[in-house]
């Protein structure tokens, strides 16, 4: 390249790489145009982009090109791809935090919790049994249960819908989401009392921005993720703290047949992540320029439900579930749920509350995919803040009858 065209490339390089910067520090983003159809039928959690900018460098590692060459992190450990620094970061996060009891407990890490949910239904099905084990969970479920439990047609487990309707003399497996999705409301299992019966405590949303925290889960099997805890759902990390180590070794087993492990390079940025998160609660309230991570979140999704509600409560066209006040330990402070999701019903007027939304440009998920009536909707309260407040203008001027005040 003469010097000339060099000057120009890095003239345009420069250019380029300023504007990025600029970008960046100023968190700039591309806005949804009033005309955009905005898209809340998934949970992408971009709403935590604004404090992640702040932190600016805080979470920055460094790999150099010799490490994470081994299959192996810790040959020792019955989890022998777990990163050690995030199995520390872990459970300093849950004693934090106080949603989680992590004594006596192995720590699963895998692909996000989608992986280790496949790994649970591995570990816990009869290697032997005459029928695939029944996998129920109490409606409205999770939409993608059904789908993951069958995706592979194993032998092993299949879906088996409702647990509310689940009557048979069987060996199951009940999912248990608490906080839920889509609805928020806490749970507990459904299916009582019946032989062969085991459980699967899906607690990713049971973080203080999302729900009080009463109490650590003491489950035999929880499932944790990066996504829903820091917002980080590209770093594709979850845990599972389980009880019993035979069923800890063969959900271990379940990660090595299908993937071989765990990316090391994602450990490694989630544990940097969560060693973060905790000392932001640990120093926060002492001059420390860190926000509290949670005490952000917690702040920012009770202004939008506060917001939401406002804009629902000037139209006869829909409802919104109320949440009881429960002391949170975490904040010290009586305090309702508010969830990821605002679990939407319409009016009677409204049969497909979808399709209706989407005549305004606003997507999300219809409850028929979570073993309910058409006139639910799953609206995610997670994307940026533009798309949000587009949210409620569109919700404003939607056509209904007006509230008297």
């Amino acid at each position: 390249m003469c010097g000339t065209e060099h000057a120009t490339h890095i003239s345009k390089r420069s250019s380029s790489a300023s504007t990025a910067l600029e970008a960046k520090e100023n968190g700039i983003k591309k806005k949804p145009s009033s005309e955009s159809v905005i898209n809340l039928d998934h949970g992408d959690p971009t709403m935590f982009e604004s404090y992640w900018w702040r932190m600016g460098d805080k979470c920055t590692i460094t790999i150099p090109g010799w490490q994470s060459l081994s299959y192996f992190s810790d040959v020792g450990n019955l989890c022998w791809f777990l990163e050690p620094e995030l199995a520390n970061e872990i459970r300093r996060l849950h004693c934090f935090v106080g949603n989680a009891a992590v004594e006596n407990r192995h720590i699963v890490v895998g692909t996000g919790s989608t992986q280790l949910f496949q790994a649970a239904l591995y570990a816990l099905s009869p290697p032997d049994a005459p029928a695939p084990v029944n996998v129920v969970a109490a409606a409205p479920y999770y939409s993608s249960y059904p789908a993951m439990t069958d995706y592979l047609r194993s032998g092993l487990y299949r879906w088996a819908g409702d647990a509310y309707a689940f009557d048979k003399d069987e060996p199951y497996i009940e999912l248990v989401t608490s906080p839920n999705n889509p609805d928020g409301f806490t749970r507990e299992a459904v299916v009582l009392n019946r032989g062969g019966g085991k459980l699967v405590h899906d607690l990713v949303y049971y973080w203080p921005q999302y729900t009080p925290i009463t109490s650590p889960a003491d489950h035999d099997l929880m499932l944790f993720t990066v996504s829903k805890s820091t917002g980080h759902a590209g770093t594709r990390i979850g845990w599972a703290l389980v009880k019993d180590k035979e069923v800890a070794k063969k959900m271990t087993k379940f990660i090595e047949l299908n993937t071989i492990g765990v990316s090391k390079d994602s450990q490694l940025r989630a544990a940097k992540i969560l060693q973060v998160v905790s000392d932001s609660c640990r120093h926060s309230g002492s001059g420390c320029e860190s926000e509290n991570f949670f005490e952000y979140g917690r702040r920012i999704m009770t202004e939008r439900w506060e917001q939401l509600r406002d804009v629902i409560s000037h139209k006869d066209l829909f409802r919104l579930p109320e949440y009881p006040l429960e002391f949170c330990k975490f904040a010290g402070e009586f305090t309702e749920a508010h969830p990821a999701f605002a679990w939407l019903k319409s009016k009677e007027e409204i049969e497909d509350c979808e399709r209706f939304l989407k005549g305004y440009k606003i997507l999300t998920r219809s409850g028929k995919h979570f073993g309910v009536d058409t006139k639910h909707v799953r609206v995610s309260m997670l994307d940026r803040e533009d798309t949000f407040h587009l949210l409620l203008e569109r919700l404003s001027a939607m056509q209904g009858h007006e509230r008297e005040e």
